[in-house]
């Protein structure tokens, strides 16, 4: 699980980024870039609440789908 200070750290992260974000004169360009900096900090966020992803993308976990099995 994320914790407060994390989140928040996150959070700030990207608030330097949203508030550059008023020198962007068009606005489809202003929407495009603060929709990929909210998705990212969501992505970021979304991840460290699940786990830590592993270094190897391929790589399977192990379950066991039956009790008996350990």
């Amino acid at each position: 699980m994320i914790s407060e200070e994390e989140f928040l750290a996150q959070a700030k992260k990207r608030y330097q980024a949203i508030a550059k974000l008023s020198n962007i004169k068009s606005y489809y360009d202003y929407e495009k870039t603060f929709d990929q900096i909210w998705t990212d900090y969501g992505r970021e966020v979304l991840e460290r609440s699940i786990s830590e992803p592993s270094r190897d993308r391929r790589k399977k976990k192990l379950i066991t789908l039956r009790k008996d099995r350990d």
